[in-house]
């Protein structure tokens, strides 16, 4: 699929006429390239990884059946801030040429990419400053978050194509309802075009040779360069805004080079599986030690984050009514399993807790020895996860959901290419027939179908 949106992305990129909209194409076509890359990376660790299995022998950073394995989870990055530091003379005292640069974020964990919206910056901003919440799912805890910053110079001349003219037969092709539908989908093109890629080699080398390679290249149209990257990781991770460094690699001779303070400041959280999923329940007699040794209640018990939830039916878990009580569940939590009882024929897990009024130990028995035993198994895979984890297993970190994407902040003439296709005609007839052109109408319908559809 990513191989047919980058065929779109290349469509409308030779469609553009105006540089605005030249300059999300190329954004498009660059992430998709950075998405095929990362899907290629993994389909040859898959295949070597087969070829392994095939030998008898398993990767060095493989493990065995038994060993355990740490839950994913969610990991968020917002509020992207980078700091500018321009010369004196063109901040403040405004002296120079006014120039501008379209700068985007892409960011990528694993064979995952998201890319941030298109930004205008030029020397009248001191940040350059995204605004999207972007969320990457099923990560484990030892991923590496990667975050390039891409920059192209606005005021760098390129070359655009003849669009217009070639298409300016376009309204002779369409009747009035699907011309507005037509429209409709063009104008999507220029505000879901924020999907760019990027050519993530940073020695700026390509694998292969552009005749071979799925991902070179076009000629034409604006190019994005790699102006600084930072790699940010488990220990980077803070329920707060924080600074990091960044290794700058553009110089100040390029195109595309703006003056970075050298760091970029973002709000990177967290949120693991274990702290937002159920990790076990079900039905358990559980003894609290301010009951008194002879007092059980009986409960529906629900694992989840940090805490033993204890409810009074099922139904109520299930409901989310208030619960009945709860245990505290955290990194320093004690659990044991007891000898099984001769008489009752029964075992304990016995759950310790460390507070200001000193140690206190729940009793919970389970119905099973069988039950017992997935508890017990539920327990220490809880707490592995929790060290995997770590600090974010500590309070739940909230991750503000995404809203819809808006629409480039860049300005357009009328904001879509339909319109500047349409006006560049200037001869036709609105409300009159017009004359038929089936190999433009064909190219446009392609051009929407892999690039939308697919995608939507």
């Amino acid at each position: 699929m990513e191989v047919r949106m980058r065929e779109g992305a290349c469509r409308l990129l030779a469609a553009c006429s105006q540089r605005e909209q030249a300059l999300e194409a190329s954004k498009s076509l660059l992430t998709c390239n950075s998405r095929i890359l990362a899907l290629m990376s993994q389909l040859q660790r898959m295949k070597e990884a087969q070829a392994l299995l095939r030998t008898g022998r398993r990767s060095s950073a493989g493990c065995s059946l038994e060993e355990r394995k740490p839950c994913t989870g969610k990991v968020a990055v917002s509020d992207i801030r980078i700091p500018l530091m321009w010369k004196d003379s063109e901040y403040f005292k405004n002296k120079g040429e006014l120039h501008r640069w379209a700068v985007f974020c892409l960011l990528a964990v694993g064979r995952e990419i998201c890319d941030t919206d298109l930004v205008m910056v030029d020397r009248t901003h001191t940040d350059i400053c995204f605004e999207d919440t972007l969320i990457f799912a099923d990560v484990s805890p030892g991923f590496e978050l990667r975050v390039e910053l891409y920059s192209c110079s606005v005021d760098e001349e390129f070359s655009l194509s003849q669009a217009p003219r070639r298409l300016a037969r376009l309204s002779g092709s369409l009747g009035r309802s699907s011309g507005k539908r037509l429209r409709a989908a063009l104008e999507s093109a220029t505000a879901c075009g924020l999907n760019g890629s990027a050519d993530r080699e940073t020695d700026g080398d390509r694998a292969g040779s552009p005749g071979e390679s799925p991902v070179h290249e076009p000629a034409q149209g604006p190019k994005y360069h790699l102006l600084a990257h930072t790699c940010l990781t488990l220990s980077h991770i803070q329920n707060s805004f924080r600074t990091h460094d960044l290794t700058i690699s553009g110089t100040e001779d390029s195109s595309f080079w703006l003056p970075l303070y050298g760091s970029v400041c973002c709000r990177l959280v967290a949120q693991p599986n274990c702290m937002t999923q159920q990790v076990m329940s079900g039905n358990l007699k559980v003894q609290r030690p301010e009951d008194g040794p002879e007092v059980w209640s009986e409960v529906y018990g629900v694992l989840k984050g940090t805490e033993l939830i204890c409810y009074h039916r099922q139904e109520d878990a299930e409901t989310s009514e208030e619960p009945a009580f709860s245990i505290p569940i955290n990194k320093e939590t004690r659990i044991r399993a007891t000898e099984k009882d001769p008489v009752s024929n029964s075992q304990s897990i016995l759950v310790t807790n460390q507070s200001v009024q000193g140690e206190s130990t729940h009793t919970l028995v389970a119905h099973t020895h069988r039950d017992t035993h997935s508890w017990m198994e539920a327990f220490w895979q809880h707490f592995y996860d929790m060290s995997q984890w770590k600090q974010c297993c500590d309070d739940l970190m909230k991750i503000d959901m995404p809203s819809t994407r808006r629409p480039s902040s860049i300005p357009t003439r009328q904001g879509s290419l339909y319109h500047e296709t349409v006006t560049s005609s200037g001869t036709q007839s609105r409300d009159g027939p017009l004359p038929q052109s089936l190999s433009v109408s064909t190219e446009i319908q392609t051009m929407l179908s892999t690039y939308y559809n697919d995608r939507y």
